[in-house]
């Protein structure tokens, strides 16, 4: 599977009554794909994956795939338990998409071939992209034996181990040349430099959700964002855990799409931040522009 460009996260749009908003999740897909991103990835992190019912990700990834009407790969989360994940991940394949993004599973831990077990159970649904982070640190010699697993394609990397991701990407590529490495970090823009110099290119951006413009300008070389807004913005981010999720909807709303707030156990941007980010993307937004 072939992608490139700017990989789309969308929010997971809730309703005032606190429920899944088809309608406008529909509209946040349709208005972003005017921009050309290379994929879209439905109910994953910044879609707050973990706060879904079954029945509500299905539906979301539902109406991922007919926004995007086939014009580039949907993915959707999936993960946890693997009873669930394998709910999750028959349902997406039901609704249109073309892959996963696996989260880690909770709570339970086991040796690397359990691991290895349980990814080779859901890839038998659909494609596979394994999620890097949390209880999921891979030494290359797995990734290795996991991208021989059929329907394992690629790595996203959230744990941001620039060592560990050269010798995986290094060992990885010997044997399976098309297999895909991402930059999965919170505000991936920040840490490209770095990853394109031990030769992972693609990446995921959490800014494409609020503000496409300034992710395209800096995916087209303009390097300015990386001191004026994307540093800044980590710096925001920072502050409230949970930000990386929140600050992503809240830019969304300031953009001028009601997509309402997270769920617990994450909580809302607060005002004086919320004036932080806006300020943040205006001075994004000019600086794409000029």
């Amino acid at each position: 599977m072939n992608l490139s460009g700017v990989l789309f996260f969308p929010v997971t749009p809730f309703d005032a009554g606190g429920g899944l908003a088809e309608e406008v999740l529909a509209e946040h897909i349709s208005q972003r794909m005017e921009h050309g991103p290379g994929a879209v990835f439905a109910a994953c992190g910044t879609g707050e994956f973990s706060a879904l019912s079954e029945a509500e990700h299905a539906r979301a990834v539902r109406v991922a795939a007919e926004a995007v009407g086939g014009r580039v790969p949907v993915f959707a989360g999936a993960g946890g338990p693997l009873g669930v994940a394998l709910n999750q991940a028959r349902a997406a394949k039901e609704a249109g998409a073309d892959g996963l993004l696996l989260m880690p599973p909770y709570l339970a831990q086991g040796p690397g071939h359990g691991y290895t077990a349980y990814v080779s159970a859901i890839a038998s649904v659909l494609p596979v992209i394994i999620y890097q982070r949390g209880t999921v640190v891979l030494e290359p010699d797995t990734v290795v034996e996991l991208a021989g697993v059929p329907g394992v394609i690629g790595l996203k990397d959230g744990l941001g181990d620039i060592d560990r991701m050269q010798r995986t990407v290094l060992a990885v590529r010997e044997r399976f040349p098309g297999f895909l490495f991402f930059n999965g970090l919170p505000t991936a823009e920040l840490t490209m430099p770095a990853y394109r110099g031990i030769g992972v290119e693609l990446y995921s951006s959490a800014v494409f959700a609020f503000a496409p413009e300034i992710a395209k300008a800096y995916l087209n070389g303009d390097e300015r964002l990386l001191t004026e807004f994307y540093a800044p913005l980590v710096r925001l981010r920072g502050k409230v855990s949970g930000y990386p999720v929140s600050l992503v909807k809240a830019g969304v709303r300031l953009r001028g799409l009601d997509v309402g707030g997270v769920r617990p156990p994450l909580v809302n941007v607060t005002d004086q931040h919320l004036e932080e980010l806006e300020a943040l993307i205006k001075t994004g937004l000019e600086l794409a522009a000029s």
